[in-house]
C-alpha cells in the first residue's frame, strides 16, 4: 500500500453545500492523477484547524484544503500553528461561492484543473498576514492570506454570514452590505502605519495580502501575494449615498482614485478607538478592536 502524500480537508457544507456532493468527482480526480491521499470532513467552524495543524505536526508534506475562502483560512491556521509548518505546503481546490484568494494565486476555479496541479513540484512561497484583535474582552490571534479589515466592511461579512448562500459569488457579501448600510456610522479611529500615526473618520480600513474580497471585488488593486508588505486600503469620512455611487467601481478598482480613499503599503498597522468596532479575517468575523496587523513575508508553501 502506497504512503499517502497527502492530507485532504474538505468542508461539505461550503459552496451551499454543494462540496459534499462535488467530493466523490474530485476524489476520482485525485486518484486518477496518482495522487496518494486520506481525507476527512469537517464537522464545524474551527475543525479545520484542528485537521491541519495535527496533520502537519505528523508530518504531512501536503495538505488540501476542500471548500471555499474560510476553509483554506482554517487550514492555513491549523498549518501555521504547528512547528512543521516550513515542511509542508497547501493545495486548494475552491468549490467555495466566492473564491477570492484563487483569483490573486492563480489557481484555477475549475477543479478539474487545480486537482491536476497538486502532484507537480511546483510551489510558491506566499506572505501570511497575522491579526491580533478582541474576543469577548479577551486577546486573540489569527492568520489571513487574503485580507483582514475593520469598520464597515467587516459589518459587511458579519451581517453576510447570517444570509444564506446559496446565490454563490458576491451577492450574500453585497446583501449583508446593504443590510449594514441602513444602521451604520463611521468610526472615529487612530491608526499607526510605521511611525506615522493619525486619528481620522473612516468608513473602513482593510489590510490586504491578495487583491480581491467579498467574491471578486478588487478592493486592492496593487497588492501582491509575495511583495512582503500589505496593501492598505483606507476609505475616509463617506456618506452612504456617494458610497453607493463609488460601489460598482471596486470590482473594476478604480475605487482607490476617490478623494476619500487613501492607499499605501506597510508591514505593520495599528488601529484603536473610543467607539466599538469590528474585525474581519478572510471573509470570516472575528471580533472587535483594538486590531494590530502585521505581515509575515514567504511564511507559507502553496502548490500552483
Amino acid at each position: 500500500m502506497s504512503v499517502p502524500q497527502a492530507r485532504v480537508i474538505v468542508n461539505p457544507v461550503a459552496g451551499a453545500s454543494t462540496t459534499y456532493r462535488k467530493w466523490p468527482k474530485i476524489s476520482s480526480l485525485l486518484k486518477h492523477i496518482g495522487l496518494a491521499f486520506e481525507y476527512q470532513y469537517t464537522e464545524g467552524v474551527g475543525h479545520a484547524i484542528e485537521l491541519a495543524r495535527e496533520a502537519t505536526s505528523n508530518g504531512c508534506p501536503l495538505l488540501i484544503a476542500v471548500g471555499g475562502d474560510g476553509t483554506v483560512n482554517e487550514v492555513a491556521n491549523g498549518m501555521l500553528m504547528s512547528t512543521e509548518a516550513n515542511d509542508a505546503a497547501i493545495g486548494i481546490i475552491s468549490t467555495g461561492t466566492g473564491g477570492d484568494f484563487i483569483r490573486s494565486a492563480g489557481i484555477h476555479k475549475d477543479y478539474t484543473k487545480a486537482c491536476s496541479s497538486l502532484t507537480g513540484s511546483r510551489r510558491k512561497q506566499i506572505d501570511v498576514g497575522i491579526v491580533e484583535y478582541q474576543k469577548d474582552g479577551q486577546p486573540q490571534k489569527r492568520f489571513f492570506i487574503n485580507s483582514a479589515g475593520i469598520g464597515f466592511d467587516a459589518a459587511a461579512t458579519e451581517a453576510s454570514s447570517h444570509l444564506p448562500k446559496f446565490l454563490g459569488g458576491t451577492i450574500p457579501y453585497v446583501m449583508g452590505l446593504l443590510k449594514s448600510l441602513v444602521g451604520y456610522s463611521n468610526k472615529t479611529v487612530n491608526i499607526r502605519v510605521g511611525e506615522r500615526e493619525e486619528t481620522k473618520r473612516v468608513l473602513s480600513v482593510v489590510a490586504a495580502n491578495g487583491c480581491y474580497f467579498g467574491g471578486g471585488m478588487r478592493v486592492a488593486p496593487d497588492a501582491d501575494i509575495d511583495d512582503g508588505l500589505l496593501d492598505i486600503i483606507a476609505v475616509g469620512d463617506i456618506g452612504k449615498l456617494e458610497l453607493l455611487k463609488v460601489f460598482p467601481n471596486i470590482y473594476k478598482g478604480t475605487h482607490i482614485h476617490h478623494p476619500l480613499v487613501s492607499t499605501e503599503k506597510a508591514t505593520q498597522l495599528n488601529i484603536n478607538s473610543d467607539e466599538k468596532f469590528l474585525v474581519q479575517a478572510d471573509g470570516e468575523y472575528l471580533g472587535e478592536g483594538p486590531v494590530s496587523i502585521s505581515i509575515m513575508p514567504a511564511a507559507l508553501s502553496i502548490a500552483v
